[in-house]
């Protein structure tokens, strides 16, 4: 089965090199328009977005996530958890107040923020944007909050780079349905799965294949070598939780 909205997710790829031509005032009102009707926790929208377009704030972004290519997209979105605007509606009530400084409400707005990005990535596919959902910003947490002012009850999400593809990467094969999609009850992975193999060597005759940055890698490799990073790189995420007014429960 298939239609345009099918065809649309299915086609998906991360861009990562853009046109010079920026998005129009109408593009972005549409992008956040479909943000806003995307599908949000108990309807308490716990999502704000920054649109990042002053030059010195694009290139701290490049410094702390490593990809100064971002400072070249048609735009640059941060996806903030926000649930400071809650708080200031919520007033003096007590228990509100409380139950707003949770590990839940902190997810809460995590949901919010992730299922935002993923419709202006889909509404921008639509329009043929092009654009990569970016966790790197959590590099620097500390310097990310000072850079945009995030108040109390805020916390940054994810960053979204998009605009004109100047280029058409290969698509990344996915997992088989098989090994992430089961019925009633999960299954543990068997690492002598013949189709995990099969995996493995469809993802090895890709990095082969594709026109940059070609090398030998599977998927279970790839695993193995992100899960061996410094951890130490993001240790501070949970004192920035903290000192932002979360996980106080």
């Amino acid at each position: 089965m298939t239609n345009p909205t099918i065809a649309t997710l299915m086609a998906h790829r991360s861009i990562r090199h853009f046109t010079s031509e920026k998005l129009t005032t109408a593009e972005i009102d549409t992008l956040i328009t479909a943000a806003q009707h995307a599908a949000t926790s108990t309807f308490s929208q716990q999502v704000s977005i920054i649109s990042v377009t002053d030059p010195a704030k694009l290139t701290i972004l490049g410094e702390i996530t490593g990809h100064q290519w971002l400072e070249q997209a048609g735009h640059y979105f941060l996806f903030i958890a926000d649930q400071a605007r809650n708080a200031r509606l919520a007033g003096t009530s007590v228990l509100a107040q409380s139950n707003l400084h949770s590990t839940d409400k902190l997810l809460a707005g995590i949901f919010d923020a992730t299922i935002a990005i993923e419709a202006i990535v889909t509404a921008g596919e639509s329009l043929g944007l092009g654009s990569t959902i970016m966790g790197s910003i959590l590099n620097d947490v500390p310097r990310l909050i000072q850079t945009f002012d995030l108040p109390s009850l805020t916390f940054p999400v994810l960053g979204l780079a998009i605009g004109h593809p100047a280029e058409q990467p290969e698509q990344k094969p996915r997992l088989p349905q098989e090994l992430m999609h089961f019925n009633n009850t999960y299954q543990p992975l068997d690492p002598a799965d013949p189709q995990l193999a099969a995996y493995d060597r469809a993802i090895t005759s890709y990095y082969q294949q594709r026109g940059n940055h070609r090398r030998e890698e599977t998927y279970t490799h790839h695993i193995l070598t992100e899960f061996s990073r410094d951890p130490k790189q993001r240790a501070g995420i949970t004192t920035a939780l903290r000192q932002q007014g979360f996980l106080s429960d």
